[in-house]
């Protein structure tokens, strides 16, 4: 006897319960056996063991709280770039600065339109040191979706610093855990992801020849520091290189960053938030359910 065909419909919907499940295998990020590859503790041990074991890489690592620091000493951090990024400058952020106290998200900046200028990036990571950062967070990856399945243990924060111990200059990179799972997983883009992950660049004469990173300053990050730095982060990205043209309002760009960050981290820790423009003397404040009200743009 011939056997049925399954129908249309029931194929559909057993491609639907395999997505979900493949999809809730992915979201948890980490291994689902009895005995765990590596506990919350082990962290920072085996990332230095595997970079060092496979890459010859040498980092100092730390476990702050549920944050990973990872300290990775280079020489010579930047090369001329042969085809420099050009870019065409429209503003001028003369101040950005995000803070969360006493329950009020302030956030102050002073953004002033100017002559199209075009620019460029003369300089890039040296070919060495791209690879180098590129091997430290396939490593980070690796280790930390191998860990223990514990939502409430598991580490919240990655941030790695990148020291020329040569020239002084270093770059920090502060990302969120979650957001390393969704871009790994196709969830978010790399474009959305780098804007997720706050960068800055300093220059720092006690750093140079300094291979232990004894310079820094270890702390746990909460959700809060994160969201205030990201939101100053995005602000800079949307104005320096800009993202938006002239005409655009200044305010209401801000406006939806504000509120777009805020709503994608779950942040409501706070009251209200206010927002002051120094360039025009324009004030804006929004309470916690206004901003959650408002469409994501």
């Amino acid at each position: 006897m011939m056997k049925s065909k399954p129908s249309s419909r029931n194929l559909v919907r057993r491609g639907l319960l395999f997505s979900i499940f493949i999809t809730f295998l992915l979201i948890l990020g980490c291994s689902s056996s009895i005995t765990p590859t590596y506990l919350k503790e082990d962290i920072p041990q085996a990332i230095h063991d595997i970079l060092k074991k496979e890459y010859n890489i040498e980092i100092k690592a730390r476990l702050i709280g549920r944050t990973i620091w990872i300290y990775l000493p280079v020489e010579e951090l930047f090369e001329k770039a042969q085809k420099p990024e050009k870019y065409t400058e429209k503003f001028m952020v003369k101040q950005n600065e995000c803070k969360l106290e006493t329950g009020s998200l302030k956030v102050q900046y002073a953004i002033n339109v100017i002559p199209q200028e075009e620019k460029a990036q003369d300089v890039k990571y040296r070919k060495e040191v791209a690879e180098q950062i590129n091997n430290v967070w396939g490593v980070v990856r690796r280790v930390l979706f191998s860990m223990k399945c514990l939502k409430t243990q598991e580490p919240q924060f990655i941030y790695l610093v990148i020291a020329d111990i040569k020239s002084g200059f270093e770059i920090r990179q502060l990302s969120y855990y979650q957001d390393l799972k969704k871009v790994s997983y196709n969830f978010i883009s790399t474009g959305e992801y780098h804007h997720r992950t706050v960068q800055d660049i300093n220059f720092l004469p006690q750093l140079i020849g300094d291979k232990e990173g004894a310079y820094l300053k270890y702390i746990d990050f909460s959700l809060e520091d994160f969201v205030t730095q990201q939101i100053q982060y995005r602000l800079k990205l949307k104005f320096q290189k800009p993202e938006v043209e002239q005409n655009a309002d200044i305010d209401k760009e801000v406006m939806k960053i504000v509120v777009y960050t805020i709503k994608t981290y779950g942040l409501k820790d706070f009251d209200e938030a206010q927002l002051n423009n120094l360039a025009t003397n324009n004030k804006v404040s929004l309470s916690r359910a206004a901003i959650w009200a408002r469409p994501t743009d």
